[in-house]
């Protein structure tokens, strides 16, 4: 088990961001961690965003003052002790810990010593965090060896090297969020000119014995609070919320001229600024809104806020989500407080923490993060780690995904997503113009080689080939009316062999998504019915539960075909499967059909797959639970270590799965539909880009099977 101390070079350099980054980093390659902030400081919220993120209950912290009150007092060997006692209690069956040390307070010198003792007394590595300017090298190099020769410079063994954060002198970075781990954003060339740099004024910095070990650009995408996190700033009461939690500030923009001159201001991601009475401006920004602009919001300065009737004249716009906040201050007065906005990371706003988390993780040294790890649990496949690999294997081979809801705006930033990253070929089948038009309203940019593909330009010529697939149950007229439907038509697309997988269920319901699939393109040879499994990302590994969606009540013969069909797709996504049959009883313990359905589903996949590990009849908590498992079926190989979970029919897997995601707040990816001659798969209507994204990674990956 190794330690690592982050210790800052100075105060607000970022030091939340590098320990959740690194801990996202340590996760996504299959590494055990834990995080321990033994001191916490005022409003310091760092072990909530870690519970949140990590799904990992932090022990409770010393408060700072504690340490302080001990630094000055010169009686630091209890606080120390303690430390000890917390680090132990969250190192218990992980390979590394990550642990925040103390900022440089007042007295710079005794904090620098408390931190050289704090790694001592945890047999920690010391990696520092720091800010870096590249126009300025010669200060960044004084400034980080002055604190490295306070900690015995290169002669202390513990040192490990630097992350730089919030780097200025480069270019400020995309739009571009990396949905996961991608080390290709990782600035190899930058680090070895600013190496270069860094060399003619110091002879320990950026060596091999101290080397950068990641150079995180400042990003104001990143740096910027939601419209939700100003409303204390600017002493503001709500007369819209609406999407506030979404929205988030890139700008602000006081409107002070006519509107005709200032329109152009009213653009994604601006927070306007204008005095009450300007209803001209309040009229503008609901414009903006039912045009498909999401500003920021609007903030309404001085007076009285508008009457009721003019707010009510907007009412569209209100529904859409425009924000709109009044404050007593005077215009220049919130300008003013604006440029003193807290951006430290809210516990409210989990959405940039993990933005922020995987940005800082992409931007660090690989080889240097498994050069540090001696030891890894290569049988756990962690949530990070599983959507790192998702990523990984779809971009391996770029398969091309129709995509019917082709003009629904999360479908569309998806898409986009997808081809820059390489994860796919996507299609989209909608009407060009409705496509550019909600492109340019969200200001993205559309990758040139995202195919766009009009359905009543193409649908006719497919309508004699569904009626050869379907001969004897419609005729050619269905066919054309059935085509109006872009899910059939994405469907014969793929049928047809023109796409590779097909995502659909934005807007569709499962029924529109799958029952073109039962009819088109039907079971695979090997398979003689369609099921289903989920990914259930729980905070320490990844399970599959099959099946959950399809069939409701499958006899012997299918409940070993579902079996079979789980572990095959669990292998192909990294999970080395552990097959636990369920059921209410374990082994002989119970009796009934039910039970006797789930052992002789049991013997069919021994028989018929002696390659797979599975037991079974095992109760969730035998199959699941260590210690439990040994008690109930000790000869077992997979009680208690089970990884993919078999229910014996739709009503006790739907429950589960069900009840575990929302009792235990875990993730789930699907439902993936198994045993179809082609890729096909479903989305929750309430569904994220992300998973939206996740979930074309997923179909790609299928398509290579």
């Amino acid at each position: 088990m190794n330690t690592l101390l982050l210790i800052p070079t100075k105060e607000s350099v970022g030091l939340t961001s590098a320990s959740l980054g690194l801990i996202y980093a340590l996760d996504c390659n299959g590494i055990k961690s834990s995080f321990l902030k033994s001191f916490e400081a005022p409003h310091s919220q760092t072990s909530e965003l870690y519970q949140q993120l990590f799904q990992d209950l932090p022990v409770a912290s010393l408060q700072q003052q504690q340490v302080l009150d001990a630094i000055t007092s010169n009686q630091i060997d209890e606080l120390l002790e303690e430390t000890v006692r917390l680090h132990r209690h969250v190192a218990q069956s992980r390979d590394v810990v990550v642990v925040e040390g103390l900022p440089p307070l007042n007295d710079r010198y005794a904090s620098q010593q408390f931190n050289l003792q704090l790694a001592k007394a945890l047999n920690a590595k010391i990696l520092f965090v720091s800010e870096a300017d590249l126009t300025a090298p010669k200060q960044t190099a004084l400034h980080l060896e002055a604190n490295l020769k306070s900690f015995g410079g290169l002669d202390n063994h513990r040192v490990m090297g630097v992350l730089f954060m919030r780097t200025k002198g480069l270019p400020e970075p995309s739009a571009h969020i990396p949905v996961t781990l991608d080390p290709s954003l990782k600035l190899t060339r930058e680090i070895q000119q600013f190496s270069q740099q860094l060399k003619q004024y110091s002879q320990i910095v950026a060596t091999p014995l101290f080397p950068i070990v990641g150079l995180v650009p400042f990003s104001n995408i990143l740096s910027v609070p939601r419209t939700l996190d100003i409303a204390d700033t600017l002493n503001a009461t709500w007369l819209n919320q609406g999407l506030a939690k979404q929205r988030r500030v890139l700008g602000h923009r006081l409107i002070h001229s006519y509107i005709d001159v200032e329109l152009a201001h009213f653009s994604a991601g601006q927070l306007i600024i204008s005095a009450s009475e300007r209803t001209d401006v309040l009229f503008a920004s609901s414009m903006a809104i039912q045009n498909g602009i999401p500003l920021a919001g609007l903030v309404l300065t001085e007076r009285q806020p508008p009457h009721e009737h003019v707010l009510a004249f907007c009412q569209s716009a209100l529904e859409q989500g425009l924000p709109i906040l009044h404050t007593p201050l005077s215009s220049l007065d919130v300008i003013q407080r604006l440029k003193h906005l807290n951006y430290e990371i809210s516990i409210q706003d989990i959405e940039r923490a993990q933005q922020i988390s995987r940005f800082v993780a992409s931007h660090i040294d690989q080889t240097w993060l498994s050069t540090y790890t001696t030891s890894q649990d290569q049988a756990r496949l962690s949530p990070a780690a599983f959507r790192y690999e998702l990523v990984q294997k779809s971009i391996a081979h770029k398969k091309r995904i129709v995509l019917p809801e082709g003009d629904e705006p999360r479908t569309i930033e998806a898409a986009i997503i997808c081809q820059t990253r390489g994860l796919a070929q996507c299609v989209l089948l909608a009407k060009p113009e409705a496509v550019y038009d909600i492109v340019k309203a969200r200001q993205l940019t559309l990758p040139p080689d995202l195919e766009i593909i009009d359905p009543e330009q193409i649908k006719d010529r497919y309508a004699d080939a569904m009626v050869e697939r379907r001969k004897g149950k419609l005729v050619l007229t269905q066919a054309q009316e059935q085509l109006k439907d872009t899910v059939v038509l994405g469907t014969m697309m793929l049928a047809l062999n023109e796409v590779d997988g097909l995502v659909s269920g934005a807007v569709h319901t499962t029924a529109n998504t799958v029952r073109p699939a039962f009819q088109l393109i039907k079971t695979a040879p090997e398979y003689s019915l369609v099921s289903s499994i989920f990914f259930m990302l729980l905070p320490d590994e990844v399970y599959v539960y099959g099946d959950c969606a399809i069939n409701p009540n499958p006899n012997a013969e299918q409940l070993a075909e579902i079996a079979i069909q789980s572990a095959d797709s669990a292998k192909a996504f990294g999970i080395e499967p552990r097959i636990a049959m369920i059921s209410y009883s374990t082994g002989s313990s119970g009796a009934g059909a039910d039970v006797e359905k789930v052992t002789q589903a049991t013997q069919l996949v021994k028989a018929k797959r002696p390659d797979l590990v599975i037991d079974g009849p095992l109760q969730y908590d035998a199959a699941s639970v260590e210690s439990v498992g040994k008690s109930k079926a000790p000869d077992s190989q997979v009680a208690g270590k089970a990884n993919v979970y078999i229910f014996p029919d739709l009503n006790t897997g739907n429950t589960t799965y069900k009840a575990v995601q929302r009792s235990a707040n875990v993730i789930s990816v699907g439902p993936m539909l198994q045993g179809l001659n082609k890729p096909v798969n479903d989305l929750s209507r309430g569904a994220l880009v992300d998973d939206i994204v996740f979930t074309i990674a997923l179909t790609a990956i299928q398509a290579q099977v």
